[in-house]
This record gives C-alpha cells, structure tokens and sequence, in this order.
C-alpha cells in the first residue's frame, strides 16, 4: 500500500450517491441467493465476479434488478442494510447517504411498513453500533414508469421515515425523459425533501438540464456528459450545484470508455463542485477508498487536495450544520496529523 492509499483509507468520508441493494457485498448476495434458490443469481461468491462483468448500461441494470429480487422480506432488507454499514466503516466512511427503490421491494410483496421499519431499524443499530450515520434517498427506479413513482412518493411523503433526506430518479434514462416526473419531485420537495436526481449518465446535457429545470435538482447523479455544453458547465459552476461523480462505474456501464478518457478533470477545470463516490461497489469491483484513488491520480492530488475532497461531500450532503462542523473537523485533525 502507498502512502496515498495509506492515507485514503483512514481518511474520515461521506458517500452521497450509493445505491442500497448494489452495496450489497458478494458474501451477502451469494448468502440470499442461497436463501432463495430458485434465483439465477449464483450462490459462490467467486462465480459472481464473472457474474457482475457487465456488456453494456442495459446489461448493468438486467443483472441489477436479479440481486433486486433476493430481496423479499423485511428481514431481508435489514440484513443487507446493516451488512452494507459494516462494509462502509471498515473504510472510515462516517456518513452515507443510501439511495434505496421502496419500489423494488413493495412489488414483491413486503409492506411499505415493514419495508421502512426493518430500514430504521439498521440504521439505528449501524450508527450506535459501528459509528456510521445512514440516510436515505428514496429514488425512482425510472424505467418502471409513473406507477412506480406515484408508489415512491407516497411511501417518502406518506411515511417519511427518519431517516429520510432526499428524492430521487434513477435507472435507465434513455426512453425515461426527466420532465414526466416533475409532479411526484413537487410533492417531495413540498415536504421538505431534497431532490437529487440521476441524469447525464448515458444521455446528453438535455437530460442535466431537464433534472434542473423540471425537478429541481440540488445535485446531479452522475452528470458525466456535462461536459459537452459549455453553458451548462457555466451554470454548474455558478449555482455550486455538485456532480456526483462514480468514475469505475462510468467505466463498467460503457458510460465512458476509459478512465483515462473520463470528464471529472475538465468538471474540476469548469470550476464545478464533484463529490467522488462509488455507486454500486461490489457489482464495480470498487469501493469508496479504491474511487478516491482513482480521483488522486486522475486529479494529481496529494494528501491535501484529497481532504479538500472529502470536504467536499460534507458541505453539500443534507447533514445538518453542527455535524457537518464536526466531520470537516475531523477530516482536518486526521490531514494536520498525517506525517509529511
């Protein structure tokens, strides 16, 4: 390990775009999978390395949706919630924000209750148990229509767990225009949600710019074709409105062809705030220290400009200040301690 690495991994960290069932680590899903044999989903974690090699976006998103499906009781969802905390703190991850699809699991047929209920309850136990503050974002899953999202926002403004900080829109974009959603982000923002949207992932700078406009959006899921327009790079920066930048997840979607060839620098360059994060970590072959590195190397960053980094998911997560104040505290105390 290299001093960088070094530092990475006991560097403090928020996540703010991670999905719930894709942290799901490879002994967790092969643990369901055994628990529910009728799935195709293998049961030795070895074979779900060549399982979690994806072709395309589309591929990502079929293979998704099958660990989805080892989802279908509460105990469960709080088995996995729990185990995905425990994954994040072995990395001094002390903040998370979770996108989690209700949808997914409603569907299969665990009430929304139970399905909050068994959430909360690992959420409490991960923060008093293993230091990591969990929230969540309840997101769209897109491509299952107005249904679903009517289905999302009833479950986010109807039972609005504790937990609960933000709104969003996920899965495939293209065929999923952005604006028919605006009236399900209205009413989650009425109640005091934030909205964070996926958009410009594997569509254009329209898509960014529709999730601005239509939805509203404090922050944008990936954003990675941003690049393209001048104009909108301008607003980003202006408005400090952050990209969440997943660099190994552009890469395994065929959202971008190399990590040599991702935007994030030109991002930077533009003047625009990114957050750098790791997506789906197991189904990537990654995690959030491994995304870090990449980051310091595509940035050329040292110690310091990695803390800058860090910083950087503190002031733009839905934290409230005192522990925003404490966790940018930290990440000063441990950079200011560092031997140089």
């Amino acid at each position: 390990m290299s001093d960088l690495d070094a530092f990475i991994a006991g560097l403090p960290k928020a996540e703010l775009h991670v999905h719930h069932v894709g942290s799901a680590s490879p002994r967790i899903v092969a643990e369901l999978a055994a628990r529910h044999p009728d799935s195709k989903v293998p049961t030795d974690p070895e074979a779900l390395v060549d399982y979690f090699t994806f072709r395309d976006f589309a591929h990502f998103v079929e293979v998704y949706l099958s660990v989805v499906d080892l989802i279908r009781d509460a105990e469960d969802v709080r088995l996995l919630t729990y185990e995905v905390a425990r994954d994040m703190a072995r990395q001094n991850i002390r903040y998370a924000e979770l996108t989690v699809t209700p949808y997914s699991s409603t569907r299969r047929g665990i009430p929304d209750a139970a399905f909050v209920e068994a959430i909360e309850d690992a959420r409490k136990s991960a923060e008093s148990e293993l230091g990591v503050a969990l929230r969540w974002c309840f997101d769209i899953p897109g491509e299952a229509g107005l249904e679903a999202a009517e289905e999302t926002a009833r479950i986010a403004c109807g039972l609005k767990p504790e937990g609960l900080v933000s709104f969003g829109l996920g899965g495939p974009e293209i065929g999923v225009p952005r604006p028919q959603f605006k009236p399900y982000f209205d009413r989650a923002l009425a109640e005091g949600l934030h909205s964070v949207p996926h958009a410009g992932e594997t569509t254009g700078p329209e898509t960014v710019w529709d999730a601005l406009t239509e939805l509203r959006a404090e922050r944008i899921g990936h954003g990675t074709s941003s690049v393209r327009d001048p104009k909108l790079l301008a607003h980003l920066a202006e408005h400090r409105i952050p990209l969440e930048v997943c660099p190994t997840s552009n890469i395994a979607t065929r959202a971008v062809r190399t990590l040599d060839e991702h935007p994030v620098k030109d991002m930077v360059a533009a003047g625009v705030l990114v957050t750098i994060n790791s997506d789906d970590p197991p189904m990537f072959g990654t995690d959030l220290n491994t995304e870090y590195g990449v980051a310091a190397r595509l940035l050329e960053l040292d110690e310091e400009g990695l803390a800058a980094l860090a910083k950087n998911a503190v002031e733009v997560s839905f934290m409230d200040a005192p522990a925003k104040a404490r966790l940018a505290a930290e990440i000063d105390a441990y950079t200011a301690s560092w031997p140089r």
